[in-house]
C-alpha cells in the first residue's frame, strides 16, 4: 500500500482531535482571562461606597457580576437564626478556626426579608456566651456589607443538620424555608456585615467574609496544550516509521 494512502486517515483522526485539543486550551484561556477580570472586580468593589441592596423588581437581574458588592439595607432584625459551618485560616479578627457564620433574618423597610450574616462564632465557644452573642440589635438600623450569590450544595455537601439549624453550603433559599420566612420575600443572596457591626462583646466577629476564587484555567490550558503537542509528536512518530520503515 502506498504510504500515504496508509497515513490518510490516521492523518484526518490525529487533525480532529488536534483541533479539539487547540481549542480546549484557547478555551481556558479566555477562561483565565474572565476570571482575572472578576477577580478584579471584586478586589475593587469590596472597597467601594456601598450601593443600595437589589430589590424584588431587580432579583431576576443579579448575576455573578454582584457577587461580594457591598451593599446597604434599612430595617429591623427578626427572630431565629441559621449556622453555616465555616473554617477560618486567615482570620481578620481575634478569632478563627472552625465553627461557624451566624445568618439572621432582617426585615427591610420596603417588607422585604434578606439574610444578613452576622459573623463568625468559634466552635469551642461557651453556651452563654454564644446565647448573648446571638441576641441580635433592637429597633430599626441601617446595615452595610458583602451581598453574596446562594449557593446549592452538590454531591460532596453534606446533609444539613436541622436539629441544629446547621448548614454545610450557603443556601439561602433552603436556610429560610427553615426559619419559616416566605420565599416570594426573600432575597436571592445574603449579606455578610461589614466589621463596624461587631457587637461589643467582640462576637458574632463580622467582616470576616471569605474572598476566594478557584482559578485553575492556566493549569488546564496548558494541559490540553501539552496533550496537543504529545499527539503531534506520537502522530510524526508513527508516520516516520511509516514513510521510513526500519530495514532488517
Amino acid at each position: 500500500m502506498n504510504p500515504i494512502r496508509k497515513l490518510l486517515i490516521p492523518m484526518i483522526a490525529a487533525g480532529a482531535a488536534l483541533f479539539v485539543l487547540l481549542n480546549l486550551g484557547f478555551w481556558q484561556l479566555d477562561r483565565l482571562a474572565w476570571k482575572e477580570r472578576l477577580i478584579a472586580q471584586v478586589e475593587e468593589g469590596i472597597t467601594k461606597e456601598p450601593v443600595a441592596a437589589p430589590v424584588p423588581s431587580q432579583w431576576k437581574e443579579i448575576s455573578a457580576a454582584d457577587d461580594y458588592r457591598r451593599v446597604r439595607v434599612r430595617g429591623r432584625f427578626l427572630e431565629g437564626v441559621a449556622f453555616y459551618y465555616v473554617a477560618l485560616t486567615k482570620p481578620t479578627g481575634d478569632y478563627g478556626g472552625p465553627g461557624v457564620f451566624a445568618y439572621a433574618p432582617f426585615r427591610t423597610e420596603e417588607g422585604w426579608t434578606v439574610l444578613l450574616n452576622r459573623g463568625f462564632l468559634p466552635q469551642d465557644l461557651p453556651e452563654d456566651r454564644r446565647g448573648r452573642a446571638l441576641v441580635p440589635p433592637e429597633g430599626e438600623i441601617e446595615v452595610t456589607g458583602l451581598l453574596r450569590l446562594s449557593e446549592k450544595p452538590n454531591w460532596t455537601t453534606p446533609e444539613p443538620d436541622l436539629g441544629k439549624n446547621l448548614w454545610f453550603a450557603r443556601d439561602t433559599e433552603a436556610m429560610g424555608a427553615a426559619l419559616g420566612l416566605d420565599a416570594n420575600e426573600l432575597a436571592p443572596y445574603s449579606i455578610d456585615l461589614d466589621a463596624d457591626f461587631t457587637p461589643p462583646g467582640g462576637l458574632p466577629e463580622a467582616g470576616e467574609t471569605i474572598v476566594r476564587f478557584k482559578n485553575d484555567h492556566l493549569g488546564y490550558a496548558l494541559t490540553w496544550f501539552g496533550l496537543a503537542a504529545t499527539l503531534i509528536g506520537v502522530f510524526l512518530t508513527y508516520a516516520a516509521s511509516v514513510l521510513w520503515p526500519r530495514k532488517h
